[in-house]
């Protein structure tokens, strides 16, 4: 009797330590997910997200696969700028479509950044009706998926990507994938 009791207490013990090293390396790992996957410039995105009907995990995957939320990043070589990484002339043919005339430097504002960044994913999404696809333009350039990729079954067969030629694009879809389903588990799940 006292050994079947001793057992069970054991048993207890365990499953009560099991638990609660559980629970513990839970709440480690998501608070270091919560720290590589920031929720910044909340208002900004939230506005913009309804406004041009972005899924807020998007938008904050963008940022965070881009810039890692640093509104004064320059991407060397390329020189694209800001929180969604835009490039000058992209910026200048945003501002065009939305009928702005953007005082220089606000490329680096994280509103009129966000701004411009989540038109144009919401552009691309209309214009490929797939959001990898818009991920491929906004990282490669709508001009090269359009009339490169788009019409080269060996690269976007049926509306799917089957192969992107470029290692940094493919990685770049990748990415924005994995951190969209980080932000919806971390933050959007029951939203």
């Amino acid at each position: 009797m006292r050994k079947t009791m001793a057992r069970t207490v054991t048993i207890l013990i365990i499953i009560i330590a099991s638990v609660t090293v559980g629970y513990f390396y839970d709440k480690i790992l998501t608070g270091i997910e919560k720290k590589s996957h920031p929720l910044a410039f909340v208002e900004i995105v939230e506005k913009y997200s309804e406004e041009y009907d972005v899924p807020r995990e998007i938008i904050y995957s963008v940022i965070n696969t881009e810039s890692g939320f640093r509104s004064d990043a320059v991407s060397p070589g390329v020189g694209a700028i800001g929180l969604m990484q835009i490039m000058p002339e992209t910026f200048e043919w945003i501002a065009m479509k939305l009928g702005e005339n953007p005082a220089e430097g606000l490329i680096y504002d994280p509103h009129t950044n966000i701004k411009y960044g989540t038109f144009l994913l919401k552009y691309l999404y209309r214009e490929f009706e797939s959001w990898d696809i818009a991920f491929a333009a906004y990282n490669a350039g709508l001009n090269r998926v359009k009339n490169n990729w788009l019409n080269n079954p060996e690269y976007i067969k049926d509306n799917k990507i089957v192969y992107i030629p470029i290692e940094e694009t493919r990685n770049y879809i990748k990415k924005v994938n994995k951190n969209i389903e980080v932000y919806k588990r971390l933050y959007f799940n029951n939203k």
